[in-house]
């Protein structure tokens, strides 16, 4: 079993930024890609940003240009670099570890799921 402990996040005003970070409690997950997904209150859980074990990065088009996903295989951790945020952007964010090394934007193809982090945007 792997566990994300997930951290960052906040309340912020619309323009700022912010950092989230997940780790692995083992270093499984520098095999599989990671993720991150959002669901504001009373929406689908949607994806926001994925990277494969080496490196190659896809974004939902809502946060394009201004989200960064990044990982460092070396202690099994990802982050989200968050610029520029809107209120839009409001919601639980969770981080995740891939079935597979190149698992994409369907939730189903995550194995392993942080707690969740509340991104709060005002305008």
């Amino acid at each position: 079993q792997v566990q994300l402990v997930q951290s960052g996040g906040g309340s912020v005003r619309a323009g700022d930024s912010l950092r989230l970070s997940c780790t692995a409690s083992r270093r499984t997950s520098s095999n599989n890609a990671m993720g991150w997904f959002r669901q504001a209150p009373g929406k689908e859980r949607e994806f926001v940003a994925r990277i494969s074990w080496n490196g190659v990065t896809s974004y939902a088009d809502s946060v394009k240009g201004r989200f960064t996903i990044s990982r460092d295989n070396a202690n099994g951790s990802c982050y989200l670099q968050m610029d520029n945020l809107v209120p839009e952007d409001t919601a639980v964010y969770y981080c995740a570890v891939g079935l597979g090394a190149y698992s994409g934007s369907d939730s189903s193809s995550y194995r392993y799921w942080g707690q969740g982090t509340q991104v709060t945007v005002s305008s």
